[in-house]
């Protein structure tokens, strides 16, 4: 099979859009097919790399969008249809699209070729919280048309496929998100980092605590991922200066002054990568995601391989992970700082051990090659209809709060372990 994948971030930049790629470029040449990527370039000052496990990356111009530098975007050119054109794809995979995907979706149409689109970023959402609401509903309208030139859309969480359902979007399929357990596990905790960042946070409050006693009696409730204003990170504040607990806030982004201002005691690492921020995951007590336009949240799945609690808004994907009371809880977004001291206070009364280990049981069954697999089901469904986009039809069953994912157009992972499909299907208690 030949895959010609548009997205809409790639490498250098590392985030839920491209970790998910660089997964099913890995699939694609382990199970012997062919890839294209066409993606934005680097900005000045980052290294651009011209091939992934073998593929090549044709690269477009980048530019950035006022107030929004956190995400550079890739400037369509002639060369997308030419790209598309010479590789002859037999289906065209279109990641988290919005402009360069866009473009993908305008040319793939023309050529005639298979399109499925990865419904992964939020960006009517974005656009509400970036203090640009008026261009949420055209945005909106953009993905409509966009989407249903493809043959499918495939949305990671239940929330998201009924939003894309309500805004008419067609041909809504469910595909999660697997998650790397030999890289995210509770091995990797490191008892010379939790002392690091113990006494760090010891010294910003002018202390002069043993780590003996801070590791007793302080616990370390983190915060990874960019630090951009629709992450909405300041509602960690609501934990800074706790005698009982220290903030690290792990990651990069445009909002870092302001943070550290507002969270003088907090620790922040900037960004980190691959062993280091593993290592990261695996020495947090809680993980807090306080961005509420998530359509899945990759992160809180890393904290939960790690054996980490799990916090998040009540709202997108994390509704679908998080089960509250069991591996952690689910807050009002309304009411964010409130119920975040409340939940913290929750897990550390009711025996945060226990939270920990339901957290690393439930994703014990996702692994990326069976999500992979299942994408390939959902390329030759598309290379089926011939290039035709999907038509409207019944609506996947839904309630106001959850989806039952048995009842969701879903193509089933080959896999020999029934259980993983069993835990896939399962829905999410509220």
């Amino acid at each position: 099979m030949r895959v010609a994948i548009v997205a809409e971030s790639f490498l250098p930049n590392v985030n839920g859009v491209v970790n998910s790629v660089l997964r099913v470029l890995e699939h694609l040449r382990a199970n012997g097919h062919e890839a294209l990527v066409i993606a934005p370039g680097a900005k000045k000052g980052q290294e651009e790399i011209a091939t992934y496990e073998g593929f090549r990356i044709a690269r477009v111009p980048v530019v950035d969008v006022p107030g929004i530098n956190s995400l550079p975007i890739g400037v369509p050119m002639t060369n997308l249809y030419t790209e598309l054109k010479k590789f002859q794809p037999d289906v065209v995979h279109l990641a988290s699209p919005f402009v360069l995907g866009g473009a993908g979706a305008v040319v793939a149409k023309a050529l005639k070729l298979p399109c499925v689109a990865i419904f992964q970023t939020d960006v009517a959402g974005f656009a509400n919280n970036y203090k640009m609401k008026f261009l949420s509903k055209m945005a909106w309208r953009w993905v409509r048309v966009m989407h249903n030139m493809c043959a499918m859309t495939l949305a990671p969480s239940s929330v998201t496929m009924r939003e894309l359902e309500e805004n008419r979007v067609r041909g809504v399929a469910h595909w999660g998100r697997g998650v790397d357990t030999e890289r995210f596990n509770p091995a990797k905790r490191s008892a010379e980092l939790r002392r690091e960042w113990l006494l760090e946070g010891e010294r910003k409050r002018g202390g002069t605590a043993s780590a003996d006693a801070l590791e007793a009696n302080r616990k370390i409730v983190g915060f990874v991922g960019r630090l951009a204003a629709e992450k909405s990170v300041e509602r960690m504040a609501a934990l800074n200066g706790r005698d009982d607990v220290q903030l690290v806030i792990v990651g990069d982004g445009p909002e870092m002054d302001e943070l550290k201002a507002l969270m003088p005691t907090a620790v922040f690492t900037g960004g980190l990568y691959g062993e280091d921020l593993a290592h990261a995951f695996a020495s947090l007590d809680i993980f807090v995601h306080t961005g509420q336009f998530e359509t899945f949240c990759q992160a809180i799945q890393e904290a939960q391989a790690s054996r980490v609690a799990t916090i998040g808004p009540a709202a997108g994907g994390p509704i679908d992970l998080i089960k509250p009371g069991h591996n952690g809880f689910l807050l009002n977004v309304e009411n964010f700082e409130a119920e975040l001291v409340e939940a913290v206070d929750s897990i550390l009364a009711g025996g945060l051990d226990a939270y920990r280990d339901n957290a690393f049981e439930g994703v014990q069954n996702k692994s990326w090659a069976s999500l992979c697999d299942q994408l390939l089901g959902y390329y030759r469904q598309a290379i089926a209809q011939g290039g035709k986009a999907a038509q409207g039809g019944k609506a996947a069953p839904r309630t106001n709060s959850q989806r039952d994912f048995t009842g969701v157009r879903e193509v089933p992972r080959p896999t020999t372990d029934e259980t993983e499909v069993e835990v896939a299907a399962e829905p999410v208690a509220k």
